[in-house]
Protein backbone atom coordinates (compact mmCIF):
# COMPACT_ATOMS: atom_id res chain seq x y z
CA UNK A 1 0.00 0.00 0.00
CA UNK A 2 1.35 3.03 -0.66
CA UNK A 3 0.23 6.90 0.33
CA UNK A 4 0.15 10.00 -1.43
CA UNK A 5 -0.02 13.41 0.40
CA UNK A 6 -2.05 16.09 -1.57
CA UNK A 7 -0.99 19.54 -0.67
CA UNK A 8 -3.23 22.24 -1.71
CA UNK A 9 -5.18 25.43 -0.11
CA UNK A 10 -8.38 25.41 -2.24
CA UNK A 11 -10.89 22.75 -1.41
CA UNK A 12 -12.50 22.20 -4.71
CA UNK A 13 -8.69 21.42 -6.35
CA UNK A 14 -7.60 19.61 -3.60
CA UNK A 15 -10.74 17.21 -3.97
CA UNK A 16 -10.31 16.92 -7.37
CA UNK A 17 -6.53 16.14 -6.97
CA UNK A 18 -7.82 13.13 -3.97
CA UNK A 19 -10.69 12.54 -6.56
CA UNK A 20 -8.28 11.15 -9.44
CA UNK A 21 -6.06 9.32 -7.06
CA UNK A 22 -8.39 7.21 -5.77
CA UNK A 23 -8.81 5.69 -9.14
CA UNK A 24 -5.31 3.86 -8.38
CA UNK A 25 -5.68 0.88 -6.68
CA UNK A 26 -3.94 0.23 -3.40
CA UNK A 27 -2.84 4.22 -3.02
CA UNK A 28 -3.87 5.85 -0.19
CA UNK A 29 -4.42 9.70 0.20
CA UNK A 30 -3.96 12.02 2.90
CA UNK A 31 -4.23 15.96 2.78
CA UNK A 32 -3.09 19.05 3.64
CA UNK A 33 -4.09 21.88 3.14
CA UNK A 34 -0.25 24.14 3.40
CA UNK A 35 3.00 23.28 3.94
CA UNK A 36 2.80 23.64 7.56
CA UNK A 37 0.24 20.99 7.78
CA UNK A 38 1.97 19.05 5.20
CA UNK A 39 4.86 19.01 7.41
CA UNK A 40 3.00 17.82 9.95
CA UNK A 41 1.37 14.99 8.41
CA UNK A 42 4.82 13.53 7.13
CA UNK A 43 5.86 13.42 11.11
CA UNK A 44 2.98 11.25 11.35
CA UNK A 45 3.32 9.29 8.55
CA UNK A 46 5.27 7.29 5.68
CA UNK A 47 4.59 8.96 2.51
CA UNK A 48 5.57 7.61 -1.26
CA UNK A 49 4.73 10.67 -3.18
CA UNK A 50 4.00 14.46 -2.71
CA UNK A 51 1.36 16.39 -4.95
CA UNK A 52 2.12 20.20 -3.94
CA UNK A 53 0.61 23.49 -5.12
CA UNK A 54 3.13 26.53 -4.92
CA UNK A 55 1.11 28.94 -4.15
CA UNK A 56 -0.55 28.59 -0.81
CA UNK A 57 -0.81 31.13 2.45
CA UNK A 58 1.85 29.96 5.59
CA UNK A 59 4.32 27.83 3.56
CA UNK A 60 4.19 27.66 -0.01
CA UNK A 61 4.97 24.38 -2.28
CA UNK A 62 8.62 25.75 -3.32
CA UNK A 63 9.08 25.86 0.64
CA UNK A 64 7.80 22.40 1.11
CA UNK A 65 10.03 20.71 -1.69
CA UNK A 66 13.24 22.43 0.03
CA UNK A 67 12.48 21.38 3.29
CA UNK A 68 11.81 17.98 2.16
CA UNK A 69 14.66 17.32 0.07
CA UNK A 70 17.24 18.65 2.98
CA UNK A 71 15.80 16.73 5.22
CA UNK A 72 17.20 12.61 5.26
CA UNK A 73 14.47 10.75 5.95
CA UNK A 74 12.54 12.05 3.50
CA UNK A 75 14.50 13.58 0.79
CA UNK A 76 13.76 10.32 -1.30
CA UNK A 77 10.27 10.93 -1.64
CA UNK A 78 8.70 11.96 -5.54
CA UNK A 79 7.20 15.54 -5.45
CA UNK A 80 4.81 16.26 -8.05
CA UNK A 81 3.72 20.57 -8.41
CA UNK A 82 0.59 21.00 -9.88
CA UNK A 83 0.42 24.63 -10.13
CA UNK A 84 -1.22 27.53 -11.97
CA UNK A 85 2.13 29.18 -12.55
CA UNK A 86 2.72 27.84 -16.12
CA UNK A 87 5.28 30.32 -16.51
CA UNK A 88 9.05 28.66 -17.60
CA UNK A 89 11.03 30.13 -14.87
CA UNK A 90 8.78 28.88 -12.42
CA UNK A 91 8.97 25.43 -13.65
CA UNK A 92 12.28 25.68 -14.08
CA UNK A 93 12.82 26.65 -10.46
CA UNK A 94 10.63 23.80 -9.14
CA UNK A 95 12.50 21.29 -10.97
CA UNK A 96 16.02 23.00 -9.34
CA UNK A 97 14.10 22.58 -6.35
CA UNK A 98 14.30 19.06 -6.34
CA UNK A 99 10.49 18.38 -7.56
CA UNK A 100 10.18 15.35 -10.06
CA UNK A 101 7.24 16.89 -12.38
CA UNK A 102 5.64 19.96 -13.12
CA UNK A 103 1.95 19.85 -14.18
CA UNK A 104 -0.09 23.08 -14.84
CA UNK A 105 -3.61 23.68 -13.85
CA UNK A 106 -6.87 23.20 -15.33
CA UNK A 107 -5.44 19.70 -14.59
CA UNK A 108 -6.37 16.32 -16.17
CA UNK A 109 -6.89 13.35 -13.72
CA UNK A 110 -5.45 10.52 -16.63
CA UNK A 111 -2.54 13.04 -16.58
CA UNK A 112 -1.98 12.99 -12.85
CA UNK A 113 -2.34 9.67 -12.11
CA UNK A 114 0.10 8.12 -15.23
CA UNK A 115 2.60 10.68 -13.27
CA UNK A 116 2.00 9.17 -10.12
CA UNK A 117 1.64 6.08 -10.94
CA UNK A 118 5.04 6.16 -13.05
CA UNK A 119 6.61 7.93 -10.41
CA UNK A 120 5.56 5.30 -7.82
CA UNK A 121 6.40 2.18 -10.69
CA UNK A 122 3.41 1.00 -10.46
CA UNK A 123 1.75 -0.78 -13.75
Amino acid sequence: MATALVVEDSPTMRQLIVFALRRIRGLEVLEADDGVDALRKMAAAKLDIILTDINMPIMDGLKLVKRVRSDEALKGIPIIIITTEGAEEDRQRALALGANAYITKPIQAPQVIAKVKELLKIT
